[in-house]
């Protein structure tokens, strides 16, 4: 998972701390896929059902990181993701995701509708709304665990459901999403487990360039994030800076993120530099972070690496699939 408690590990510990960490992060983890910076490799459609259909093409992302390389049992996730016009200012996707967080397991997908109005031609704003139906499996593994008195494997499936609205003006974005909406099912679990999983997410950012023909483009953004149940939040604060080819068809970028829960601004949880490039219809995006807490001692960091495609550019003639992350 991307978030991590404060604790203090001691030599000859690991493993005990490692297990509280695990434990204290199940909820965080369940009915959603964790959001690392794979949202940043020009997929924002991680985040929220609103920007399926955005960019007028179809689009493939393959994503997979490893967190917490060098420590056994470590989280591990693999998605793909695609999105795609349909009529002219719509939009479909779909999510599938395989998540592992020490002796915990979950599958999952998401089916995304969303659609894209024009408020403004003029002066390009627009507004789009998304939903998302969300079908979870979740598992412990218990005959992993050593010493342990617990018999059968426990799970448990879930339905549920994310809405989302985006407003667009010229370069500028901000998104509203709420996820989780509904409580979670615990019959196969004990009656303290949590079963309000609702979330709050807010992105927004601006492209920027100096003058209307610049290759360069500057790409400050944030992301905050809420959890109902505890009153946890965190934020990303992150830049980009991308310089894109000759005719426009593709782009190299930098960038580097800051992630830091809000109650302890000067402490953050990770930073990172990330690097991609796109070319005609591929995509390739890697990121690294850097763990800050106790756990640094133990690990080399967070890799991830993510893989795309676009086909099929011109599906609509609506402004409104224009994206800021499109080369035109």
């Amino acid at each position: 998972m991307i978030i991590a408690p404060n604790i203090i590990l001691k030599k000859g510990k690991l493993l005990a701390a490692l297990t509280l960490l695990t434990a204290s992060n199940l909820f965080a983890q369940e009915l959603n896929n964790p959001v690392a910076t794979h949202y940043l490799a020009d997929n924002p459609f991680v985040l929220s059902p609103t920007y399926a259909g955005i960019g007028d093409n179809i689009r493939i992302r393959v994503n997979g990181f490893s967190q917490w390389v060098g420590i056994k049992d470590a989280p591990q996730n693999q998605a793909l993701y695609a999105d795609f016009r349909v009529f002219e200012q719509s939009g479909l996707g779909i999510t599938a995701y395989n998540d592992k967080n020490g002796f915990t397991r979950q599958t999952g997908a998401k089916l995304t509708f969303a659609h894209h109005i024009i408020l403004d031609y003029p002066s390009r704003q627009y507004l789009s709304f998304g939903l998302s139906y969300n079908f979870n499996n979740f598992r412990v593994d218990v005959d992993k665990i050593k010493y342990q008195q617990l018999f059968n494997d426990r799970y448990t499936s879930n339905d549920n459901f994310d809405v989302g609205l985006l407003y667009r003006n010229k370069s500028f974005w901000v998104n509203f999403n709420a996820s989780n909406l509904l409580n979670k099912d615990i019959k196969n679990f004990f009656k303290e487990e949590p079963n309000l999983l609702r979330y709050y997410q807010v992105y927004t950012g601006y492209t920027y360039k100096s003058y209307r023909d610049s290759k360069v483009e500057i790409e400050p953004s944030a992301y905050y994030q809420h959890y109902e149940s505890d009153g946890r939040s965190f934020l990303d604060i992150n830049a980009k800076l991308r310089y894109l080819d000759n005719q426009r068809t593709g782009y190299v970028w930098l960038g580097a993120t800051y992630r830091m829960l809000l109650d302890q601004p000067f402490k953050p949880l990770t930073i990172g530099p990330m690097v991609g490039i796109k070319k005609g219809g591929f995509y390739a995006g890697y990121s690294y972070q850097i763990t800050t807490n106790e756990l640094s001692s133990y690990n080399s960091g967070t890799h991830m690496i993510t893989l795309g495609w676009d086909f099929f550019q011109g599906l609509s003639n609506c402004p409104c699939t224009q994206s800021s992350l499109a080369v035109d």
